[in-house]
């Protein structure tokens, strides 16, 4: 796990990359876009997300001027990213049609289980989809989900396990205490 950045170098960049800087905006960028991506992955297809993830640091730059506290900028590209969706039927078409490989590399078992996976995962409310995805799919701790998004440490960690519970119902899979307590 790597550690967290202190909020005052997320403000010192975001100043930067008001002024202009290159380097600002892409270490911004780097930093911030497995919280996008995750966003976007939990309403759409995987290619689209990765274009809608590119929109949304287009949009977000050309508006960085207004944002009022810099050192909260994960939760405010995260606010733009959920506004920056396109029309449900659109996104529900793709979901339906996309038969994209859900971890390149992975065996036709493993695949089909993690595109199962991911679609039960769209199904949740906002705040356990975007926790899971950013979990499960863009492999970050807690804390640095905490750090991303503005959340609380415990916050993350109520939304990971409320988010865990409700994705194994939908699986299908019970729980190691509920295997116990059966034998």
């Amino acid at each position: 796990m790597k550690a967290a950045t202190p909020p005052q170098d997320i403000a010192r960049q975001v100043h930067a990359a008001q002024r202009g800087s290159q380097a600002a905006f892409a270490w911004l960028y780097r930093g911030f876009a497995p919280l996008v991506h995750a966003i976007h992955l939990g309403m759409t297809s995987r290619a689209r997300a990765e274009e809608l993830t590119q929109e949304t640091f287009a949009i977000a730059f050309g508006k960085l001027d207004q944002l009022r506290e810099p050192e909260r900028f994960g939760p405010w590209i995260a606010m733009i990213a959920r506004r920056t969706r396109p029309a449900a039927t659109v996104e529900e078409r793709e979901l339906a049609d996309a038969d994209e490989p859900a971890w390149p590399g992975s065996g036709p078992e493993s695949m089909a289980q993690a595109s199962e996976a991911l679609r039960a995962i769209r199904q949740l409310p906002e705040a356990y989809r975007e926790t899971l995805i950013l979990r499960l799919v863009e492999g970050l701790s807690g804390p640095e989900i905490a750090q991303l998004t503005g959340l609380t440490p415990q916050s993350v960690r109520v939304n990971l396990h409320r988010g865990m519970g409700r994705l194994r119902d939908a699986l299908g899979i019970a729980s190691r205490q509920e295997e116990m307590s059966d034998d």
